[in-house]
Parts: structure tokens; sequence; C-alpha cells
């Protein structure tokens, strides 16, 4: 059933025969996802100059990612690198311009609307358009990003698909470490607070050695509220230059990167770069999965 979002209700769902119950709520922020009439997760357009997705709750209840800096004063939580809000696409540097970082001269990546709001009890989607705008006003680029939710197993899933789209002459996306898909994971769960967590990529890396490598997928696990989670970030064929480089850090971040060779192979030459011309698209899908159960290479 596809429902244009002015039409949809303050509330929308069906519900399905021996399933989670995925509905929709529209919110002042963007749109609450809920299973079984609990928050999963909310997609707000707007957190400080891009959109995210804030918080992501695990099937057992556990917030499996940061709350900073959209609650400025847990005190269990690091207050490092504002930037880094729960999961979020960005990049660094797209002609010059940081969209990555927050502040003053910063580009930000604006919401224009909802296309697509969609859902049937088993699964929710949402497709927002979006301009990626320099602190002159000037738009670089636009992107279509399309979030389908749903459980499967045990775990909670949210499919990200979005196509970069240019809208100067050229839009160049520089080669650095500082990006593009990239979550956040709750304080308790990185392997710097040494409570067990752990991270590991399809090639069985861990931790460090998991950082500036190409891989499949990254897990990340640890504790939270006395429960381990994981955390599992994959990579798609459907991907421009899969299988991405990974900036994955153990103070608890880990991004999908594809356009940072200068850093993660220590090339001096900026190789990791892509021009995206005008009217030009490249595309990514990501799947992020959410439970407790780790992979057979993270228990080994």
């Amino acid at each position: 059933m596809r429902i244009p979002y002015f039409w949809l209700p303050f509330f929308c769902f069906l519900i399905p025969v021996s399933a989670a119950e995925i509905a929709l709520e529209k919110s002042e922020k963007g749109y609450k996802v809920l299973v079984d009439g609990q928050l999963f997760t909310e997609y707000i357009t707007d957190q400080n100059g891009t959109p995210i997705l804030w918080p992501l709750i695990g099937p057992g209840g556990q917030r499996m990612t940061r709350d900073y800096p959209m609650i400025p004063d847990r005190p269990d939580e690091k207050k490092d690198h504002p930037h880094q809000r729960s999961l979020w696409f960005t990049h660094g540097n797209v002609n010059g311009v940081d969209f990555w970082a927050v502040g003053p001269n910063k580009g930000i990546i604006r919401h224009d609307r909802f296309t697509l709001v969609q859902c049937d009890g088993t699964t929710a989607t949402l497709q927002s358009e979006n301009s990626w705008i320099t602190p002159q006003d000037e738009i670089l680029c636009t992107d279509r990003r399309t979030l389908t939710f749903s459980e499967k197993d045990g775990a909670r899933i949210v499919e990200f698909q979005i196509e970069l789209t240019g809208v100067t002459e050229e839009c160049r996306f520089g080669d650095t470490k500082e990006g593009t898909f990239g979550i956040r994971v709750a304080s308790s769960m990185d392997v710097d607070a040494k409570q067990g967590g752990k991270i590991v990529n399809a090639q069985g890396d861990r931790d460090e050695a998991a950082w500036g490598k190409r891989s499949e997928w990254v897990e990340y696990s640890g504790p939270v509220d006395g429960e381990n989670v994981t955390i599992k970030l994959s990579d798609t064929p459907e991907s421009f230059r899969y299988p991405t480089y990974w900036h994955v850090r153990t103070y608890g971040l880990f991004a999908a990167n594809p356009f940072g060779e200068h850093d993660f192979l220590g090339k001096p030459e900026k190789t990791g770069e892509h021009l995206l011309k005008k009217g030009e698209t490249i595309r990514f899908k990501y799947v992020v999965e959410i439970g407790h159960r780790e992979s057979e290479i993270g228990n080994r």
C-alpha cells in the first residue's frame, strides 16, 4: 500500500498476523517508527544541520546509540565529537566544504520534503529529498534517501538507500577519512570503555585492526543496561565502490566511507575522491541490524 505523505493520517498501520507490528507516527521533528507500539527510532529531519535517526532502540529496549549531543547532560556518556549524531550520512569534503563536522562555515543538509510514507504493518518506508548547501547558500548536490524498517529473526532492521545527484557542474567528493554513513554506539559498548565492547569485520579483523579495511560488513557489540547487544552494519553490492572502506574507531564510531583512500591506505595522492558531474548520480545501500546475536566470526 502506497500512501503519499500528505494523505497520511497522524498514525498509520495495519495489523499483521503473528509478526511484529511496524508503524509510523508523525512527530514534530519528522516521523517515529514504532514496533508493537514501542519506539524503535525517529527520523529527525534537522539535527543541527542534517537529518538523522535517533535513538536506535534494540528489541530488548536498550538505547544502542549515544544520546549526546541530542541529550547534552547524560552523566554516563562521552561528550566528544558532537557531529556524531546516532545514525547519519554526510561527508567531510564536498568541493572543499565540510558537511561532516558542525559549526560556523560548515555545510548543511537541508530536508526538503518527504516523497513517500508507506507502512503495511510488517515494514515501514520513508523517502525524503534533501539538498547539500554550502555556507554561501549554494546547492552542490541533492540526495534522495529511502529508509525501510522491519524486524526479522529477533533483530530490528534498517535498510538505508541513498542516491546522490550533482547539481553544480562539478561536485567533488574529496578523499578524507571524515565520512560517510556513520553510527555512534552507546558509550558503554565502545571498546575503550573496557566493559566488553568489541569490533569485528567480515574478514575477522578486530578492534583497531578493522580500521581502514575494505569489508562487506562491520559489527560492534558490547553491553547496554546489563545486556550484551550488537549493531551490524553491512554494505551491499548495490553501493558505489562496494565493498567499502571502514572508518571504525574503538571510542564508538563506525562509518562506511568509500572515499578515504589517502588515510586508509596511506597513499600520498588523493585517489579516493570522486567527481560527480551535473545530473550524474551515485547510489549506496546499507543494512543495519540491531539485536543481541553476534556473528559466528565475532564469537570465535
